[in-house]
């Protein structure tokens, strides 16, 4: 019976673990849609470096499926997106294969939210530093 009762709560707390962190295909982190319009970068700060002009010209499309394309003149990028929580905390997930848009890749927090604006923060687990980025209309 004691064995039972162990093995059971084993389970369940294997259970929480794996659904703390979870990841959605959902479209629109805290409810609101990102779907809509297209966004630039206004600013980028990695670890107090502030390297907003890298995205200078790029405008960022989020697209249904969980694409995401950056378009700069004739010059396309593409990654994807998601949204979901890990910890309790509203996450943008983004990745892209593109050396450039490396950096951004990443389970972004959102800070807030409005229908012109999405700030969001990341604590790097390496080096301790905060990285800061902001989408705006």
């Amino acid at each position: 019976m004691k064995t039972k009762s162990i093995v059971v709560a084993s389970c369940l707390l294997l259970l929480s673990i794996i659904t703390s962190c979870k990841k959605d295909n959902s479209t629109s982190p805290s409810g609101n849609s990102i779907q809509q319009g297209q966004w630039k970068i206004t600013s980028y700060i990695d670890s107090g470096n502030n390297e907003t002009n890298h995205f200078s010209g790029y405008s960022f499309e989020f697209k249904n499926g969980g694409i995401v394309t950056a378009t700069k003149s004739s010059s396309i990028v593409s990654g994807t997106w998601s949204t979901g929580t890990d910890d309790s905390q509203s996450k943008l997930f983004l990745t892209f294969s593109e050396a450039l848009f490396s950096e951004l890749n990443d389970d972004w927090h959102i800070v807030q939210q409005t229908s012109a604006k999405i700030q969001l923060q990341d604590v790097s687990g390496g080096n301790g530093g905060t990285d800061y980025l902001i989408f705006e209309k």
